[in-house]
């Protein structure tokens, strides 16, 4: 089925989901420590509020390159919106009104935008394979702890992720209603405004265009001409853009002649009105392959627009910043991350580390029909391909493959030996979406199934019956362990790992991101004499000074560089930091700690105290 429209009943449900997610994410939240990366965003967005704040009083000034350099240059390798948002929550919220904590207003938008995973996965699950599989999909993926972990920070990873999800989503519906295709053009424009991942989403859903334009053309010759005319429009344009790559020297010559009046703006141009026209033909002669095409047309033209549009930054010299950011993610550092007993330090990066990884985070209980559910669609697709056993499966409809495909996409990228490994699970977030779609539809027909074999001796058995116990045999084990494991979601292991023990055993990376120092503060804060020096081990500074004006560590207490330079050390445990352990040992004279955090007894984090010198 393409691009249904949801119900009323589906609507009011996918609200009740939204909201239970974000009240759930918002209760919470007070327990989760401050990342690394979140600190840096929280200042950044503290800086782009500011910037706001001077377009209100002085907009002249504020529009300046100067103005915009000094607030915007911060943290410029990453898009604006979400920090955006996070400013303007906090400059409201928290500023202004002074309903919030500083962090509470910070976090408000990622809750908001995380909320929309489990509502969405409900209306496409529901359209796709029935209610029962949407909303499976949408608890399933909010019990994985390290996703309800993520969706807790202000972060970009959970809000790309959500965003992608839009994409598709207004994507598939735009194939029955020529305005979704308008707006998954400006919801891919919104996801590349967050996070770079967007930038492989039209080489995922433009085969899918081209594939449902082709079909619908086939016995229309003039349709099937103008569809010829729209790939021509295209690959003209990458074409010209290539000559002119190669006449101006490569890329940096394309960079420094690229400017308002130049064959690269009247290419984009080109783009924008070919496309126009040849959909304004399209539209004459076959609706269906106009919609086909319309989300394609409207992503090339309103991504980039909107992706300017959305980042001061780049309003002065657009060129040779958004060069800069792609260079950047293009050649992204290469982290030490320790995995099976390795410490991966630079690529080649084993192939199978997204799988391995991916299963022994995820609970197994929500793994499995993960894994169901893919291998299944795989297999219809694979038999369906040979006369013989063509007839043994149902066809695998468009909407599945876009589901199967986009379920893979992002761990395919990552699987890539040559891209950065690290950061637990968060990087193919997009792909987990759709393998929780894939795993709701396997939990649905299961239940199906066992419905039908259960009737034929109970013929009025309802269906409840059996689909209440299977959802709450296979996702009271994931909410069990997520409550078990909160806050320290970058711990999370399931139990085909053994859990935290068995991951430990195993070689993997305990925790990351600093964020579990929260499970020692309260003793520090305690025990800690007055002026006390502490070495908060891959404790970012902001962090720190964030850690204290939300009141989770006395305002007194001084951060430091090093152990030698502490009178309290609490380090993290990481293969990679290990001397710095060493150097505390050294530099307090004990091997022995005086407190930490130990999660099934295995040790996260540990505290030493500086010995007080005899008298």
């Amino acid at each position: 089925m393409n691009g249904r429209p949801a119900t009323r009943d589906e609507k009011y449900t996918a609200w009740a989901l939204w909201t239970l997610a974000f009240v759930a994410l918002w209760l919470t939240e007070s327990a989760v420590g401050y990342t690394r990366d979140e600190s840096v965003y929280f200042a950044a967005a503290e800086s782009y509020a500011g910037w706001f704040r001077q377009l209100l009083h002085s907009p002249a000034r504020a529009l300046t390159d100067a103005a915009i350099v000094r607030a915007w240059d911060y943290n410029h390798e990453h898009p604006a919106l979400m920090k955006t948002l996070f400013g303007l929550s906090h400059l409201l919220f928290h500023d202004t009104l002074g309903w919030m904590r500083s962090a509470t207003a910070f976090r408000l938008p990622a809750f908001a935008l995380a909320a929309v995973v489990p509502a969405l996965s409900f209306l496409l699950g529901s359209a796709l394979y029935g209610r029962a599989a949407g909303l499976f999909a949408a608890f399933a993926f909010m019990l994985v702890p390290r996703q309800y972990f993520n969706a807790e920070l202000a972060c970009f990873d959970l809000p790309v992720a959500a965003l992608w999800l839009l994409v598709v989503y207004c994507f598939w519906r735009a194939l029955e209603d020529t305005r979704w295709g308008i707006a998954c053009g400006v919801a891919f424009g919104l996801a590349l405004t967050a996070k770079h991942n967007a930038l492989f989403l039209p080489f995922v859903l433009t085969p899918f265009a081209l594939w449902r334009a082709w079909s619908a053309s086939e016995s229309e010759p003039e349709a099937r001409s103008w569809l010829l005319r729209f790939v021509g429009v295209f690959a003209s344009v990458a074409v010209l853009y290539g000559l002119l790559v190669l006449s101006l020297g490569g890329s940096e010559g394309f960079q420094q002649k690229f400017f308002l009046l130049s064959p690269h703006s009247l290419l984009f141009v080109g783009l924008a009105a070919g496309g126009a026209w040849t959909l304004k033909g399209l539209e004459k002669v076959n609706v269906r392959v106009t919609r086909a095409l319309v989300p394609i047309a409207a992503m090339a033209v309103l991504g980039p627009v909107l992706f300017y549009l959305h980042w001061p930054y780049l309003w002065h010299q657009p060129v040779d910043r958004t060069a800069w950011y792609l260079a950047f993610h293009a050649k992204h550092n290469h982290y030490a991350w320790f995995y099976l007993g390795t410490l991966l330090r630079e690529p080649p990066f084993p192939l199978a580390y997204v799988l391995v990884k991916t299963a022994l985070t995820v609970p197994t209980s929500l793994f499995a029909p993960m894994v169901t559910g893919f291998l299944a669609l795989a297999a219809r697709v694979l038999l369906s391909q040979f006369e013989k056993t063509r007839a043994w499966v149902p066809p695998v409809t468009m909407a599945e493959a876009l589901v199967g495909v986009n379920a893979v996409a992002s761990i395919l990228v990552i699987s890539h030996p040559q891209v950065p490994h690290f950061g637990g699970v968060k990087h193919w977030f997009p792909s987990m979406v759709f393998l929780g779609l894939l795993a709701g539809q396997a939990v649905s027909r299961g239940c199906v199934a066992l419905v039908e074999r259960l009737r034929a001796r109970w013929p009025s058995l309802p269906g409840l019956a059996v689909s209440v116990p299977v959802f709450a045999v296979l996702l009271t084990p994931a909410l069990v362990y997520s409550a078990r494991v909160f806050p320290y979601g970058t711990a999370a292991y399931s139990e085909l790992a053994g859990g935290l023990p068995g991951a430990a055993t195993l070689g993997m990376q305990r925790q990351f991101w600093s964020s579990h120092v929260t499970g020692v503060l309260p003793w520090i804060n305690e025990h800690a004499k007055p002026g006390a020096r502490l070495f908060l081990h891959e404790v970012h500074g902001g962090s720190f000074r964030d850690y204290q004006r939300n009141g989770m560590l006395r305002p007194d207490l001084r951060p430091v560089g090093s152990p030698f330079e502490a009178d309290i050390v609490a380090y993290q445990y990481h293969q990679e930091f290990r001397e710095f352990e060493f150097n505390t040992w050294q530099a307090f004279g004990t091997r022995t700690p005086t407190m930490g955090l130990y999660l099934d007894e295995t040790p996260q984090v540990v505290v030493y105290v500086r010995p007080e010198p005899l008298q």
